[in-house]
C-alpha cells in the first residue's frame, strides 16, 4: 500500500508504504529510507510498534540528528577529521560531527527522497543515484536497498551499489529498537557474538585497537541487561560474510519480544539512545547497526570500505521477530 505522506518545502511529495506478512506490519517513507513503524505482537498477541518513529513528516525534518530508523550512507558513521585517502588523493567531508564527519554529512542518503517501486508481493527497492563530489565523496554512486518481508515476518535489509570511480562506501539503518513498545527506557536484554570491540577515543573514533571484551562492560556473549552509555563498535565474530548469520539478540522480559539480528558485515554500533533529546527520552531505544567498522577509510588494517568500478557492494541485514 502507497499513500502520501507529506510535502518537502519544495514540493516533492514524500510517500509512505507498508509492507504487511506473518503478522508484522512495517512502514517504510521515501524521503531517507526510513522504517517509520514494526509493528509485532507480544507475548499475549497484542500488537505494538518495536522502533522509534514520528507520527508525521514535521517531526522527521524537525529532529533529523537522531536519524530514526533512516538509510545512513554514503558512509554510515564517522569519518576522522572530515577527511581520507584514496589512491593518492585526500578527499574533504563535512565535519557536521566536529571535527568529524558523521552518516554520510550535511545531507546524506537519511535527508534524500528515494525511489521506490514494489519488488514482490512482500517487498520494496528503493534506489538513487548519488552524484560525484554529493558530500564530498568521489564516484558516482547507484545504489538500491531492498526491503522485503519473508514468509516468517523476518525483516530483510538488501543493500548493492556500484560506481563509476574508485570510492568509499558503508550503508547501515538506523533503527531504534524499543521492543517494549512504551517509548521509555526499558530493561532490555543483549547478546552479542562479539569477542572483541573497537576502542575509542574522546571524539568516539577508534584507537585502531581490537580489545577482547572478556572483563568488561563490553561483553555482552552471554545476554545480559544492556544498561546505558554505549555508542561503541564491535567486531563481531566471522568477520565480512558471504550469507547473512545471526551475531544478535534483543530481549524484552516484560513484553516477551525478542529481535534477532543477523548480517553480512563484520561490525555492529551498539547505541543505546543517551543523547535522544525531546520530544524523544533518553535512552527510549537501542540502535544495532551493521557496518563496516567507523573510520576504516583511514585505518588499513581494519576491513576494507573501497568500492571501485566493475565491483558491486553488497550488505545484508535480517531483523527477525519472536516471542518467549
Amino acid at each position: 500500500m502507497n499513500e502520501l505522506f507529506g510535502t518537502l518545502s519544495d514540493g516533492t511529495p514524500v510517500h509512505r508504504w507498508t509492507l504487511e506478512r506473518a503478522g508484522v506490519r512495517v512502514r517504510v517513507l521515501s524521503y531517507g529510507g526510513i522504517v517509520q513503524s514494526v509493528e509485532v505482537p507480544d507475548r499475549h498477541g497484542t500488537v505494538g510498534n518495536v522502533v522509534l518513529g514520528f507520527a508525521d513528516l514535521d517531526g522527521y525534518l524537525r529532529h533529523p540528528e537522531p536519524y530514526l530508523g533512516a538509510l545512513v550512507g554514503r558512509y554510515a558513521n564517522r569519518i576522522a577529521g572530515g577527511r581520507f585517502p584514496l589512491d593518492g588523493a585526500t578527499y574533504a567531508l563535512a565535519r557536521n560531527n566536529e571535527p568529524n564527519s558523521l552518516h554520510g554529512g550535511e545531507r546524506g542518503f537519511d535527508k534524500r527522497v528515494w525511489e521506490v517501486a514494489l519488488d514482490g508481493r512482500h517487498g520494496l527497492r528503493l534506489s538513487r543515484v548519488s552524484p560525484h563530489g554529493e558530500e564530498g565523496f568521489p564516484g558516482r554512486l547507484e545504489v538500491s536497498a531492498t526491503y522485503a518481508l519473508d514468509a516468517a515476518g523476518a525483516l530483510h535489509l538488501t543493500y548493492e551499489a556500484v560506481t563509476d570511480a574508485p570510492t568509499v562506501v558503508n550503508l547501515t539503518n538506523h533503527s531504534y529498537f524499543d521492543l517494549g513498545g512504551t517509548g521509555e527506557p526499558g530493561g532490555h536484554e543483549l547478546r552479542l557474538a562479539a569477542s572483541r570491540y573497537t576502542p575509542v577515543d574522546a571524539d568516539l573514533i577508534p584507537t585502531g585497537a581490537l580489545a577482547e571484551v572478556a572483563g568488561t562492560r563490553f561483553d555482552f556473549r552471554e545476554p545480559r541487561k544492556v544498561g546505558g552509555g554505549y555508542d561503541h563498535n564491535f567486531a563481531l565474530d566471522g568477520g565480512v560474510g558471504a550469507e547473512a548469520r545471526t551475531v544478535a539478540e534483543l530481549y524484552d522480559p516484560a513484553s516477551g519480544r525478542l529481535l534477532t539480528v543477523a548480517t553480512t558485515e563484520p561490525g555492529l554500533q551498539l547505541y543505546t539512545g543517551d543523547h535522544l533529546a525531546a520530544p524523544l527520552a533518553p535512552g527510549a531505544g537501542i540502535a544495532l547497526e551493521t557496518q563496516h567498522f567507523p573510520d576504516s577509510p583511514n585505518r588499513p588494517e581494519f576491513p576494507g570500505t573501497v568500492l571501485r568500478p566493475g565491483e558491486v557492494y553488497r550488505s545484508e541485514t535480517v531483523y527477525g521477530f519472536g516471542t518467549r
